[in-house]
C-alpha cells in the first residue's frame, strides 16, 4: 500500500527540521505531490508536518 503525500502549506518561516522533513517527502513546492509507502518511517515524517500536508491512501 502507498500513500500519496501533498504539500498544501507553504515552507517559508517553518521550523528548519520540518522543512527538511517536506524535502526528504520530495516536497519542495506548494502542490508537490509524492507516493510514499505505508511503514513507520514515513508516518512518523506526515506526524511531524502534518499541518503543512494532504494524506490519501492508495
Amino acid at each position: 500500500m502507498a500513500l500519496k503525500i501533498k504539500l498544501v502549506k507553504s515552507l517559508i518561516g517553518r521550523k528548519d527540521s520540518h522543512i527538511a522533513t517536506a524535502k526528504s517527502l520530495g516536497l519542495r513546492k506548494i502542490g508537490d505531490v509524492t507516493e510514499q509507502p505505508d511503514n513507520a518511517a514515513t508516518r512518523g515524517k506526515i506526524n511531524e508536518i502534518n499541518y503543512l500536508i494532504e494524506v490519501t491512501e492508495e
